[in-house]
């Protein structure tokens, strides 16, 4: 019987087009169009600032097929699902004023943006073919992907370094550095064209959460937290969009039971019914034109004869927002995340707010490139992760939460939140507003 509700609920929801706003979402032939001219634009504005920021005059990135370095997958055309064989990629920064020569070593030229540079039949052994390239340009340095700190900036294998090293000319050896920051600016610094489509992105988030936080999805009694979450999963994929991480669906309720951070993320049952009076929460993060989303929001399910969450919960999400605002207030340019953690800390602790902040860079990954502002379970900072100063024209995931003690409930309740937004330089904004009030859910629709 419950699997035929079940059944009844889902039908509804698909045919009462929750869904009409998909039309905007972009056919496949047109997304490849949007991310082709995106990189093309980076490669113009973006990398020439990254690259004379950090005082680099050549980088060099490789990959073999099906294992890529995570900054030249960025960098492949939208039709290159992977590297090709063994591909070499070399950027030259020829002086101001000047583009960037943008070479590849490699069987093929990729795309229009790397133009081919290795004739094998010239010069059989590839790694020479690139030596001889480095040896014609004189580079002052030549960056390549190694890091001990930052895993998307440390691309290169041991294999690669090892066979690029040798081939390498005596004197050039020593002017082979780390491209980490190079990595790092690559991969979190936006495009204009990329904040265009940023916020369609989140807005998509938004609205899938907003239908499966309602009536259309949940029967109060009936439904479980996993039904929700493959409902996410099912829809993501009706609309030929990816999730970048499994969704998770929680409940916290007037009981015995104490809040557990590992538990709410990772060791939820998965036949949590969901029950009148019941706070629910999402984690949830989409991906499209190469670009990522990562979103909490929260929903109450009403009690017979409610119309508004209980005024608790509704003080304790002020509270949440409260904190948002402490750390975005927080943010500028050149401090470094363990700071801004340092300050939000102290400011919510002085206002009497009891915090948790795990604040991560968003863009072309999920926890993406760039400052780590505390983790949950590291609120006295991170090391190097959390040392690494905070840039212009960057987006995050403003993740934290608020513990509010419910005297109602006997014990703690966590408003967990977790919303997209740019920063400029100067201020941050959300990409799609933030929530400040909760989805209601009716215990008595059928």
């Amino acid at each position: 019987m419950r699997a035929l509700l079940i059944g009844i609920v889902f039908l509804s929801a698909l045919f009462s087009c929750p869904f009409a706003w998909s039309q905007d979402i972009l056919s496949m032939k047109e997304r490849s169009d949007v991310i082709d001219n995106i990189i093309a634009q980076r490669f113009d504005t973006v990398l020439p600032h990254i690259m004379r920021r950090e005082n680099i005059d050549m980088w060099v990135i490789m990959s073999r097929e099906y294992n890529e370095d995570p900054v030249l997958k960025t960098m492949l055309p939208s039709t290159w699902l992977s590297a090709r064989r063994h591909t070499m990629l070399v950027i030259y920064d020829q002086g101001e004023g000047q583009p960037l020569e943008r070479l590849a070593v490699a069987r093929y030229a990729v795309a229009k943006s790397f133009e081919k540079a290795w004739d094998k039949e010239d010069q059989p052994n590839q790694f020479k073919a690139l030596a001889n390239i480095i040896k014609q340009r004189n580079p002052s340095k030549i960056a390549i992907n190694t890091s001990d700190a930052f895993a998307l900036a440390d691309g290169m294998t041991s294999t690669e370094k090892n066979l690029f090293m040798s081939a390498l000319p005596k004197a050039y050896k020593d002017r082979v550095v780390s491209g980490e920051k190079l990595s790092i600016g690559w991969l979190e610094t936006r495009s204009d064209m990329e904040m265009e489509f940023y916020p369609i992105l989140t807005q998509i988030g938004h609205k899938l959460i907003a239908t499966a936080f309602s009536n259309v999805v949940i029967t109060p009694g009936v439904t479980t937290t996993d039904d929700v979450v493959w409902w996410l999963r099912d829809r993501t994929n009706e609309l030929g969009l990816k999730n970048w991480f499994h969704p998770t669906v929680s409940i916290q309720r007037a009981d015995s039971e104490a809040f557990d951070q590992i538990k709410a993320f990772s060791k939820r049952p998965e036949q949590n019914i969901i029950q009148p009076g019941d706070l629910i929460h999402v984690d949830f993060g989409i991906t499209y034109l190469r670009l990522n989303t990562d979103q909490q929001q929260h929903a109450y399910i009403l009690k017979p004869g409610e119309t508004d969450a209980p005024k608790y919960l509704k003080d304790a999400l002020t509270k949440g927002n409260r904190l948002q605002d402490i750390l975005t207030t927080n943010f500028q340019k050149g401090r470094s995340g363990n700071e801004i953690l340092k300050r939000s800390r102290a400011q919510a602790i002085e206002e009497n707010i009891k915090p948790t902040i795990y604040t991560h860079p968003l863009g072309l990954h999920g926890h993406a490139a760039g400052p780590t502002v505390g983790m949950w379970d590291a609120q006295e900072g991170i090391p190097i992760k959390g040392d690494y100063p905070m840039y212009e024209n960057t987006v995050y995931s403003i993740e934290l939460n608020a513990a509010v003690m419910i005297e109602d409930w006997g014990k703690e309740v966590r408003i967990m939140l977790e919303e997209d937004a740019f920063f400029d330089g100067s201020s941050v904004s959300y990409l799609d507003g933030r929530q400040t009030e909760f989805h209601l859910i009716s215990s008595e629709a059928k």
